[in-house]
C-alpha cells in the first residue's frame, strides 16, 4: 500500500524518540519532571467551567453547531474592541477549532502547489507543517538573537518577496519567547503591501507577557487588515488547551475563504464550548493576571536557579516557555535533551525539533509548579551534566 508523499512530513522522529524514553523510564519505575509539552497544568477559570456543566445538560446543545453562535461573534468583537481597541465586522471574524487547526488550513486557501510560503526559523512546527501540506515551497525567515528575534524584512530577497502568497508571523513568538515592538508591525504591513503578501499572524500568547507593555493587535497598525488576519487562542490564556477554542479575525476575502474551506472540513465548535468561550472573554479577566503571575514566578525560579548552576539563559519576556542555550560543551540539542532526560529525569524540547535555526537550544515548558522546578534544578546540580562547562571555564580562567 502506498501513501502520499505528503504524510512524510508528519511523522517526527524527535518526538517520539521522546515519548519513546520517558515511557521507557517511567516503566522502571524513575521519575520524569517533563517540562516538554506547553499544555497548562493550571485550572481554567471556574465560571467558564461552570458555564460547561451547565450547557452539556441541554440535549439541544448536541445538534450540529454548523456555524458560529452570533453571539460568539459578538463577543469576540467586543472583546477586540475592549482589548486592543480594534473595530471588527462580522464577517471578519472566524473560530477555529484551536489556532493550530487554523494554521494547519489556512495555506490550502492563499497557496497553490508550487507556491512560496514564508515561515519563521526556528518556528511552532505547525507554521511550516501547514503551507507544506498545502505543496507550498518554504522560504525560511531566520530569527536571530542577534537581532531580539526579529524578522529582518530589509534581508528578505525581492525575487522571493514577489513569489510569496502568505507570511507567517508569530509575536510573543514560541519557542523563542521574544516580542515585538509596534513599529516591527509598521514594517511587516508596509512589506506586506508592496509585494502584495497575506499575513498570518498567531497572536496566542498577547495575555502571557512578564516584561514590557501589555500585547497587542496587528491591527493597531493602520491598513492591516488589507493584507492580515490574526489567530487568537482560549488555550493559555484562559488554560482551555483541551477545549480547542480559538478564533482568526481580519481580512473579510481571507476569513471568508476559510469558513468556506471550514464548511467542508467541520461542522462548526460543541456548541456548549461556544458558550464557554463566551463566558471566557466577557467574564471577569482577573484569572489572567493570576496566570501571568504564576508563569512569571516559575519563570525567574527556573532561569535564577539555572543561573546559579552556571547555565544562563536570556530571561523569557512572554509566554510559557524558556529558550535556554545549550551548555558550551554540547552540540546536538538531541543528545543534551536525551543525556538530561537519563541524567536528571528532566525533560525538555530539542530546539531542532523547532527548525533548523533551533538547534543549539533546547525549550521547557512552565507547566510544572515551583516545587517541581526546585527539584528540577536541584536534580540538574546533583548529575553533574554541567560540569564539563565548569571545569572548561576553570581550566580557560587558568591560562
Amino acid at each position: 500500500m502506498k501513501f502520499s508523499q505528503k504524510t512524510a512530513y508528519l511523522s517526527s522522529a524527535i518526538f517520539a524518540e521522546l515519548k519513546t524514553r520517558k515511557n521507557q523510564r517511567l516503566a522502571s519505575g524513575k521519575e520524569v519532571l517533563d517540562f516538554s509539552i506547553g499544555t497548562p497544568d493550571l485550572p481554567p477559570p471556574r465560571h467558564v467551567m461552570d458555564v460547561i456543566r451547565q450547557e452539556i445538560e441541554n440535549p439541544e446543545n448536541y445538534k450540529y453547531a454548523i456555524k458560529d453562535l452570533p453571539e460568539l461573534t459578538e463577543a469576540v468583537i467586543d472583546w477586540y474592541q475592549k482589548r486592543f481597541g480594534v473595530s471588527l465586522d462580522p464577517e471578519e471574524v472566524t473560530s477555529l477549532l484551536g489556532s493550530q487547526e487554523g494554521l494547519g488550513h489556512i495555506a490550502l486557501t492563499l497557496t497553490d502547489p508550487g507556491d512560496v510560503a514564508m515561515v519563521p526559523d526556528p518556528g511552532y512546527p505547525i507554521f511550516m507543517m501547514g503551507p507544506m501540506i498545502a505543496g507550498a515551497r518554504l522560504y525560511k525567515m531566520p530569527l536571530l538573537r542577534e537581532n531580539r528575534y526579529l524578522i529582518d524584512l530589509e534581508r528578505i530577497d525581492p525575487t522571493v518577496a514577489h513569489q510569496a502568497k502568505l507570511m507567517i508571523v508569530s509575536y510573543p513568538n514560541n519557542p523563542v519567547t521574544a516580542t515585538a515592538p509596534p513599529e516591527f508591525y509598521e514594517k511587516l504591513v508596509w512589506f506586506a503591501k508592496k509585494y502584495d503578501i497575506a499575513v498570518i499572524h498567531d497572536n496566542a500568547y498577547c495575555e502571557l507577557i512578564f516584561d514590557g507593555p501589555p500585547g497587542g493587535s496587528i491591527f493597531n497598525i493602520p491598513g492591516a487588515k488589507d493584507v492580515a488576519v490574526e489567530f487568537n487562542s482560549l488555550s493559555k490564556s484562559y488554560n482551555l488547551s483541551g477545549c480547542r477554542l480559538a478564533f482568526a479575525v481580519g481580512n473579510r476575502e481571507i476569513i471568508g475563504h476559510l469558513k468556506n474551506l471550514k464548511s467542508h472540513l467541520d461542522y462548526g465548535i460543541f456548541l456548549p464550548l461556544q458558550k464557554a468561550a463566551i463566558a471566557a472573554i466577557s467574564g471577569p479577566q482577573d484569572c489572567i493576571r493570576e496566570t501571568v503571575r504564576i508563569y512569571r514566578r516559575r519563570r525567574d525560579i527556573l532561569v535564577d536557579g539555572l543561573a546559579s548552576l552556571g547555565w544562563q539563559m536570556d530571561r523569557p519576556p512572554a509566554t510559557m516557555f524558556a529558550w535556554a542555550p545549550l551548555p558550551k560543551s554540547y552540540r546536538s540539542s538531541m543528545d543534551f535533551t536525551l543525556e538530561l532526560l537519563d541524567k536528571t529525569g528532566v525533560l525538555v524540547v530539542p530546539g531542532s525539533s523547532f527548525g533548523d535555526l533551533g538547534e543549539g537550544y533546547v525549550r521547557f515548558a512552565l507547566v510544572q509548579p515551583e516545587e517541581e522546578i526546585r527539584k528540577a534544578v536541584d536534580a540538574i546540580k546533583n548529575s553533574g551534566i554541567l560540569e564539563r562547562d565548569i571545569l572548561s571555564e576553570q581550566s580557560r580562567c587558568a591560562l
